[in-house]
């Protein structure tokens, strides 16, 4: 006899075991980042403890619409705590592009006999859980992303991998330009807020921070390189988010094409930098993008403990029957909040936090 359409063969006795059991499901989607294997092991872990089967989803929504789906147990998560990515793999799919799609998912969510799903994600993944959550399914959302752009959570887990390579990467970057006398160009990552940059600028001791949320000003930026240079100081490290715009509100753009959220593919504005500041000062200027770096690898231990901490809560949720809501950190704990909340605005980088940045540069 089959376990299920999806899973299987199984012996008669595995069979009534599992009809015995209540069926959950994980997915993970977006762009991955370190941490979602800890939160996706603490998972399945609680759950064995509840009698759960769990089912991981492949590729985010995608493995939703076309049923790619496979069984979870002790073993599958043995040994995943410190990888990066995701064991369940990711896509950027949209199934609400189209209504079909959405109506796919919907009846593959029955037809699979989950009893709750645990999307993890960032403000597109969980915005997709919303919507659904909305038609009547129950979900769970836990929050992920390099960017901490998730304005339902103090911190998302992958942020702080995030910010040590990027600062990492500052302070390697730090001694060539100094040897060589050169202005640096450093591109990190950060579409709509500037978390990465800041935190990665300030403690790899940048000289100037650009973020999405304050517009450049090429004419500051230069006067700024110069004064250092002035009083004896022969190169500069400038940070820079891949969403920082010009003060005349352009962004730098690698194509227009859009993805199945409606974004554009960001990337360059490092470059435009450094051509700009080269031709304006008359230093020498080279550019360094980290690009996906910043999530590869293993997580680092805050970020291992923050996930198990959000998968734990997360699974508690689907106990308590809380749908319809993200698990959060608030202050020191992992509490509930509405999804529509979570997804509700960007949370970005308060004017009070870059105008102390911005005492230490230059």
């Amino acid at each position: 006899m089959k376990k299920h359409p999806l899973l299987g063969e199984a012996s008669n006795t595995e069979r009534k075991v599992e009809q015995m059991q209540k069926r959950i499901a994980i997915l993970t989607g977006g762009g991955d980042c370190p941490g979602i294997n800890p939160v996706i092991r603490a998972i399945v872990r609680k759950a064995v403890r509840h009698n759960y089967h769990v089912i991981g989803i492949k590729n985010g929504w995608k493995g939703l619409i076309e049923k790619n789906v496979v069984s979870l147990d002790l073993g599958s998560v043995s040994g995943i705590l410190v990888k990066g990515g995701t064991i369940l793999g990711t896509s950027r799919t949209n199934p609400f592009k189209n209504k079909e799609d959405a109506e796919i998912g919907i009846n593959n969510f029955k037809a699979l006999e989950i009893e709750a799903l645990i999307a993890i994600g960032g403000e597109d993944t969980l915005g997709v859980a919303s919507k659904f959550s909305q038609q009547g399914l129950n979900i769970v959302g836990v929050p992920k992303t390099i960017d901490n752009d998730l304005s339902g959570t103090d911190r998302t887990f992958g942020f702080d991998t995030a910010v040590n390579i990027a600062t990492e990467a500052i302070d390697r970057i730090h001694t060539t330009a100094e040897s060589h006398h050169r202005v640096m160009v450093v591109e990190v990552m950060g579409r709509h807020s500037g978390w990465i940059g800041l935190e990665a600028g300030l403690a790899g001791g940048a000289d100037i921070i650009l973020i999405p949320e304050f517009p450049i000003d090429l004419d500051e930026i230069c006067a700024t390189i110069k004064k250092r240079h002035e009083r004896g100081k022969t190169f500069s490290i400038v940070v820079v988010a891949e969403g920082a715009k010009f003060k005349e509100g352009t962004e730098v753009l690698q194509d227009k094409e859009k993805d199945a959220f409606g974004h554009v593919r960001l990337g360059g504005i490092g470059q435009v930098l450094c051509e700009e500041i080269q031709k304006r000062t008359w230093f020498e200027t080279r550019v360094t993008v980290l690009g996906h770096i910043q999530r590869g690898g293993t997580p680092t231990a805050y970020d291992r403990v923050l996930g198990t901490r959000y998968g734990i809560k997360a699974m508690q949720m689907v106990l308590d029957k809380e749908f319809g809501k993200m698990a959060s950190l608030c202050g020191t704990e992992i509490v509930s909040v509405p999804l529509e909340k979570a997804v509700g605005e960007v949370k970005t980088v308060p004017p009070e936090l870059y105008e102390m940045a911005k005492v230490f540069f230059g």
